[in-house]
C-alpha cells in the first residue's frame, strides 16, 4: 500500500495551490499550516530548490474524533498535502494516505475514521 496518492495537472504552481486549497475546503478541511519548502531551504541552507509547498490540512470534526480515540494521534496531524513543481508547466499534488499511516496504530476505532478521511482526500485529488 502506498503512503500517498497523487495527481499531476497541467497548470501553474500558484493556480494548483489555490485549487487544492479550495478542493480541501469542499471536503471540510482548512489549511492550518503552509510551509514553503523552496523558501525555507534557501533561507536555511542557501540552496535553490523547485517550488514545493506542504499544506497542513485539518478537518476539525475528524481531528476531534481521532483525538478522542487515540490521544497521541496528534503526532500524525494534520494531514499533509504537497504541491510540487514539475517540468513543462505541470504540477503534482500528493496527499498522505491515512489508511497507510494508521496501520501502525493498534486501535480498531481508527480504521473506519481513516477510511473516511482517505475517501475525502482522494476526492480532493480527483477534483484537480
Amino acid at each position: 500500500m502506498d503512503y500517498y496518492f497523487s495527481k499531476v495537472v497541467t497548470a501553474s504552481f500558484e493556480e494548483v495551490v489555490q485549487k487544492t486549497t479550495e478542493a480541501l475546503k469542499t471536503e471540510g478541511f482548512g489549511v492550518i499550516s503552509d510551509i514553503d519548502i523552496q523558501a525555507k531551504l534557501n533561507e536555511k541552507l542557501g540552496v535553490n530548490f523547485k517550488k514545493y509547498r506542504i499544506l497542513g490540512a485539518c478537518n476539525p470534526s475528524y481531528a476531534y474524533k481521532a483525538l478522542q480515540l487515540e490521544e497521541k494521534i496528534g503526532t500524525m496531524l494534520p494531514c499533509n498535502v504537497t504541491v510540487i513543481e514539475k517540468a513543462d508547466g505541470q504540477t503534482e499534488v500528493a496527499a498522505v494516505n491515512p489508511i497507510a499511516s494508521m496501520m501502525a496504530i493498534q486501535n480498531p476505532g481508527l480504521k473506519s475514521l481513516a477510511l473516511e478521511i482517505t475517501e475525502k482526500l482522494q476526492r480532493v485529488i480527483a477534483a484537480l
